[in-house]
């Protein structure tokens, strides 16, 4: 290396946990997000969904599903319950408000994120979107309402935090 010139280095940035996952939810809008997963109608949207995620994986013979966002995990409850994929698969769950669910997700086959984006905080959204960039490695359906929600937080503020039109998303 010559005087002036730079060698290439790797670096690598370590963030501690709770710090990855404040970029993608504020501790705030999780004891929110805790609270609304306690009501047994909240984070089901999934199911709806459930025939034409088993389609997708039947027909390109995924077997490796992250249900990211994941509320309560009735998509697989859904997808195994009902033999709905011809093969077998490896589920894995991401949603932050559950203990049990909240920790980094690892990349996988398919992603599926289900009526989930427009529940993002708006500062956050590309954060989110970046991590399922990162998670997605070949298959990603997702399906976003634009439409107001019919559950309202704590605060006032309506249940979908982004409100916007297909052509923005």
């Amino acid at each position: 290396v010559q005087a002036g010139e730079h060698s290439p280095k790797l670096r690598m940035l370590i963030v501690p946990d709770h710090l990855k996952q404040e970029r993608l939810i504020s501790p705030e809008y999780l004891a929110q997000q805790r609270t609304l997963h306690e009501n047994p109608d909240y984070g089901v949207a999934s199911t709806h969904f459930a025939p034409i995620v088993a389609k997708v994986m039947n027909q390109y013979g995924v077997t490796q599903l992250l249900d990211y966002g994941a509320g309560k995990g009735r998509l697989g409850q859904t997808l195994t319950g009902k033999r709905m994929v011809d093969h077998r698969f490896i589920l894995q769950h991401y949603e932050p408000a559950m203990d049990e669910w909240a920790d980094e997700p690892e990349p996988m086959q398919m992603v599926a994120c289900l009526d989930v984006l427009e529940h993002i905080e708006p500062n956050r959204i590309e954060n989110v979107l970046d991590d399922l960039q990162r998670c997605t490695l070949e298959i990603g359906l997702f399906s976003v309402s634009t439409e107001p929600a019919m559950k309202t937080l704590s605060d006032g503020r309506n249940a979908h935090l982004i409100i916007e039109p297909a052509s923005w998303w």
